[in-house]
């Protein structure tokens, strides 16, 4: 549910679209995008394929971890 909800607010933000224009674009309850967002809701497969259709991304990028740079920590050598 956490990489669902995480995924879904970044693209939708990535569009600049609101919760209600993503529920319009995919025909689904404006409420149900935000209960999704905020992990409050396990959604069909219905739900997901058509948030997915509206955000023209594949089913898998909703329900995949995004990939997080790696941080370096530099180490400072004993003098």
């Amino acid at each position: 549910m956490r990489t669902l909800a995480a995924n879904l607010r970044r693209l939708r933000k990535d569009r600049g679209w609101s919760q209600d224009a993503l529920a319009a674009e995919a025909r689904i309850d404006q409420n149900a995008v935000s209960l999704m967002e905020n992990r409050r809701s396990n959604p069909t497969i219905v739900a997901i394929e058509s948030l997915a259709k509206a955000l023209k991304v594949p089913v898998a990028e909703l329900l995949t971890p995004a990939k997080t740079p790696k941080t370096t920590r530099s180490v400072k050598a004993d003098t």
